[in-house]
């Protein structure tokens, strides 16, 4: 039996053990600006959301509930413009990570397929395309790929790692191209709420798809904007067509949502006021270490928008690693992300605000 792990990278995160280790000897304690998982409290109205659904013996189901489909449905056209999106329109499911990983693998692609990603990407896109056999391929600018054989195209944007936004105009260009080849769009807009210096701008909206969801599924998480990242809350929306293919294969293979993370859900999605407060809460993180990095001696380049700051000092990015390491501040090497980011460096910050202020303390001496 061949082992299906043999197919994939050596898990990234391993390799930075070692800087970890020293971070962690710092007196004061480390600060870890690395992995970017969320730290803030659950808002109280999703909790007890969560806790009055407690009660629920039952399986739930993996399409949803109504009210969750309604809530999903309401979100996407309040928050992203989409108009017309009906309950076949959407589809929970069990994080985003989990999408990623095993999409290709759901939609049937294997040998002699491709998946692209951007050149600087999300690991698990390469991993999804691994996973099933496919060919992986990065791209600068997808309508410069040889469409023959591409059957899955990813965006992201806003980007991680980089944080760049993609403007409404390139958007139009690209999911016309796909559509002209015949590529199916899926587009990560997990960031898409968290916009500093750029509006990001969802496919689904009818500037961009001209009103039809045909070829094109938007990918959405509450992990980041809700601090859901431990109740693996997440939904894709847009072709109908492809979500109800894949909801016959999530039944077959169980992939439900918890029904009290369903209930969160419908909380989350219903109130805008968390979100809101969350989002300041980044942005004074966001200003406190960009200006200590900036004033440190980095330069940072896009970042318009998610939850990192892409940084480089002009060298190569585990120097870096280990130059931070020392003063006690953990972060990605860019390379985690694609040959294209040997010389950067991620930083989150998603760290409370006293760690936050602990770095800024260090950077600064």
């Amino acid at each position: 039996m061949s082992a299906v792990s043999s197919r994939l990278p050596v898990f990234p995160w391993d390799k930075l053990e070692p800087y970890k280790k020293t971070a962690l000897a710092h007196p004061d304690g480390i600060v870890d600006l690395s992995v970017g998982t969320p730290v803030d409290p659950v808002p109280a109205l999703i909790q007890e959301a969560l806790v009055a659904a407690a009660d629920s013996p039952g399986y739930p189901t993996v399409w949803g509930t109504p009210a969750l489909r309604d809530a999903l449905t309401g979100w996407c056209g309040r928050r992203l413009g989409a108009t017309g999106l009906t309950h076949a329109n959407v589809l929970p499911v069990v994080g985003s990570k989990e999408l990623v990983a095993w999409l290709p693998t759901q939609l049937g692609l294997g040998a002699g397929d491709k998946v692209a990603y951007p050149r600087l990407a999300y690991p698990t896109y390469e991993v999804g395309a691994r996973l099933c056999g496919a060919e992986a391929v990065v791209y600068d600018d997808p309508t410069e790929l040889d469409p023959a054989g591409l059957k899955l195209l990813w965006l992201n944007s806003p980007s991680n790692p980089t944080g760049r936004v993609l403007p409404k105009e390139e958007l139009v260009r690209i999911v016309a191209w796909a559509r002209e080849h015949g590529v199916l769009v899926f587009s990560d807009e997990c960031y898409l709420e968290l916009g500093w210096e750029a509006d990001p701008v969802s496919v689904l909206h009818p500037d961009v798809c001209g009103g039809s969801y045909e070829g094109i599924v938007a990918v959405h998480s509450l992990s980041k904007r809700s601090n859901l990242a431990g109740y693996r809350a997440a939904f894709v929306a847009g072709d109908a067509a492809v979500l109800g293919e894949l909801l016959q294969i999530r039944k077959h293979g169980g992939m439900m949502t918890a029904a009290p993370v369903q209930a969160a859900t419908v909380a989350a999605l219903g109130d805008d006021a968390h979100v809101a407060e969350q989002r300041e809460r980044y942005a004074a993180r966001r200003a406190a270490l960009k200006g200590a990095l900036e004033a440190h001696g980095f330069r940072i380049e896009h970042s318009e928008a998610s939850l990192y700051l892409w940084a480089t000092r002009d060298e190569p990015c585990w120097d870096t690693v280990a130059y931070l390491a020392e003063k006690g501040v953990l972060v990605a090497p860019g390379d985690f992300y694609g040959e294209a980011g040997a010389r950067f460096v991620r930083v989150a910050f998603t760290a409370t605000d006293e760690r936050v202020e602990a770095a800024v303390k260090r950077l600064g001496g």
